[in-house]
């Protein structure tokens, strides 16, 4: 009778039986018995369960029998005690009887009464009452067994765990209205949701993600909530002007489910939540920039934890009276890199003397501002620990970053991201964690003599419609150098790069790589690798590539073979090939975007294409960059 399907196990037979899980030991001083620990589950504990047990590979219009097959094989029939808990009481009851296609048990309250009230007086003679105004009948999902060291309830335990967990994190109302009822439930809906749920619990989403994603669920939740009641309310007979009326506002609700549903499946598709993720999530809300002080002037925010008399002296002579001497100016002082950001108007200067600053929450520059470190960039360093958000978000129109040391600990985002407005770095060093620096689209990045490391994902990652400008360099052990992204949606403006004598290198994968579309055009597809090697060289033209029909499968179909290797002889550090490939890659896109916009507009009926759009190439400059030791080689291009 017992199975054994939720990642817990027995004793051999010939051992004493005896409980696997542990006790939740209640709150406070209460007389109500412990219950057991069952919502410390592990993901692949949930997902084994799930799928071997309870829903299998059932359609959505199954799910309700499938689950009502699986408590009856699991779950005791009778004769257990369990707490039955409501948002106002909690009380203990003894069970006599389930009906599992109901989901519901018969229950009997346990005499003496015990039970703890929320807000409101509960007394034998109301509990016996509200019981027979409900049949004794009372949701399975309210009920928590009570803990038994003997081991025979546990499964029950368990499934009434999956059955609670299913119901709140898992199904969703408009599930069983989905027109296409042909598909595996589990793999369509179960497993993405559940795999989301943990990625969240386990801080692997950033949080502006998070709150989006809670904020579009509820959103959902009350739309699908007024078309229903709209819905029910209609007479598909009648042709009354209030009917006709509700069937417009019926049509434009259902419009609005679809389009937040849609949303919903990019949040839980892990591939789209992170390729195609940036459409749906604004990221944290930033706060208003503030713009200058109502009174006029100007703070110079001094930072440091600590200074000698010398090195303050230092400060005063070199930085403070050549540049802040003016009535203008007062200053200001802080200990904490953060605070002083906290505190700027537009037209503030932050200066960070040398030492080491650990934060735990994001540094957000809304403002105009100027950040400096007084020192080399290995003395002034900053460094994050906690996962959730990005360290370094910039949305001022303005700002300015130099002679700073970011280090990243244990982080699920990038290490800076430009979401809005004009970022000017000089001279930093960038220690990352995830993703390095992030260019959303219209914003702009001016990133000189810089040294960006140890990125999991791309050291530098451009949006379309940014604007990057890339100098003199160094980013290299990162899985990817520089990704460009250029997304399905024909209306995306190209980036505009500027990449100058950079040094791309000992990164896992390519140098630079193009994030597109795999369903582009024939004459439009790079070549794959083989293929490259066959065309010649100065013409750079591709040959078609084969592409799987699978498109939840990205796949990389081009790369640069070494130039040493293709040549046979060595080359300069200088790779010109490299350069040049990028340049090939990015005209060809550029063009077919062209191509697709002319389209859109004269199928749009508009009198005349704009010609220029072609002149407005996604590079401005690129050259002189030097690609030493890249995994896959220098450039390659990414379909998905």
């Amino acid at each position: 009778k017992h199975m054994n399907p939720i990642g817990t196990h027995y004793l051999n037979s010939d051992e004493r039986p005896c409980t696997h899980l542990q006790r939740a030991e209640r709150p406070g001083n209460g007389n109500l018995p412990d219950t057991f620990q069952t919502d410390h589950l592990l993901y692949y504990e949930r997902f084994k369960a799930y799928q071997d047990y309870m829903l299998g590979d059932c359609k959505t219009s199954e799910v309700e029998a499938f689950t009502a097959e699986y408590l009856e094989k699991i779950v005791e029939p009778c004769d257990w005690q369990a707490i039955w808990h409501t948002d106002v009481f909690d009380v203990l009851v003894e069970v006599v009887e389930v009906n599992c296609k109901e989901l519901k048990a018969k229950v009997e309250l346990v005499l003496p009464m015990e039970s703890e009230s929320r807000g409101c007086d509960l007394t034998e003679e109301s509990m016996k009452a509200l019981l027979e105004a409900t049949l004794h009948k009372v949701p399975l999902l309210e009920l928590s067994v009570v803990y038994d060291e003997s081991g025979d309830f546990d499964q029950t335990a368990l499934a009434l765990e999956h059955l609670r967990f299913f119901y709140k994190h898992i199904w969703r109302k408009w599930d069983e209205e989905d027109e296409d009822d042909d598909f595996d439930y589990f793999v369509r809906c179960v497993e993405p949701r559940l795999r989301l749920y943990y990625d969240i619990l386990e801080d692997r989403v950033p949080a502006g993600l998070v709150a989006e994603y809670h904020s579009t669920l509820a959103l959902c939740s009350e739309k699908f909530q007024e078309f229903s009641s709209l819905r029910s309310g209609l007479d598909s007979d009648s042709e009354s002007e209030q009917d006709n009326v509700s069937m417009v506002e019926g049509l434009r609700l259902y419009e609005q489910l679809e389009a937040l549903k849609r949303k919903l499946r990019i949040f839980e598709n892990p591939l789209l939540r992170y390729v195609l993720g940036y459409k749906v999530n604004s990221g944290q809300q930033s706060c208003r920039a503030k713009g200058p002080r109502l009174a006029g002037g100007r703070v110079v925010h001094l930072v440091s934890a600590s200074a000698t008399v010398h090195q303050l002296q230092s400060l005063i002579t070199d930085k403070l009276m050549p540049h802040y001497s003016s009535e203008e100016f007062e200053v200001q002082f802080h200990s904490d890199p953060v605070l002083a950001v906290n505190a700027c108007f537009e037209g503030d200067v932050v200066i960070v003397c040398p030492g080491l600053y650990s934060i735990t929450s994001s540094i957000s520059i809304v403002d105009s501002i100027e950040v400096e470190g007084y020192g080399l960039p290995d003395e002034v360093v900053i460094e994050k620990r906690n996962k959730g958000d990005a360290f370094v978000e910039s949305t001022g129109a303005n700002v300015r970053l130099s002679n700073l040391k970011f280090i990243q600990h244990d982080a699920i985002e990038g290490i800076l991201c430009v979401r809005q407005g004009k970022l000017e770095m000089e001279n930093c060093v960038m220690q990352c964690e995830t993703t390095g620096v992030i260019v959303r689209s219209a914003a702009q990045l001016g990133m000189n003599m810089c040294d960006l490391y140890g990125s999991k994902g791309a050291g530098v990652e451009i949006y379309p419609g940014s604007i990057c400008s890339l100098v003199g360099n160094g980013i290299h052990h990162c899985k990817e150098g520089i990704l460009i992204k250029d997304f399905a949606d024909e209306l995306d403006a190209m980036p505009k790069i500027t990449m100058v004598n950079n040094v791309i290198h000992n990164n896992q994968g390519y140098g630079v790589i193009l994030v597109k579309p795999g369903d582009a055009a024939v004459e439009d597809l790079p070549a794959e690798p083989n293929a490259a090697e066959e065309e010649s060289e100065d013409t750079g033209v591709k040959s078609e590539a084969d592409i799987d029909d699978d498109d939840d499968v990205p796949v990389i179909v081009v790369e640069e073979v070494c130039p040493a290797i293709k040549h046979g002889h060595s080359v300069s550090p200088d790779f010109a090939e490299g350069n040049d490939l990028i340049k090939q890659e990015l005209v060809a896109t550029s063009a077919k975007k062209h191509r697709l916009q002319k389209n859109r507009m004269k199928a749009l009926g508009a009198m005349q294409a704009d010609e220029n759009l072609l002149s407005q190439e996604m590079f401005i400059s690129i050259h002189g960059n030097q690609f030493k030791h890249n995994g896959k080689g220098s450039f390659g291009t990414f379909l998905y």
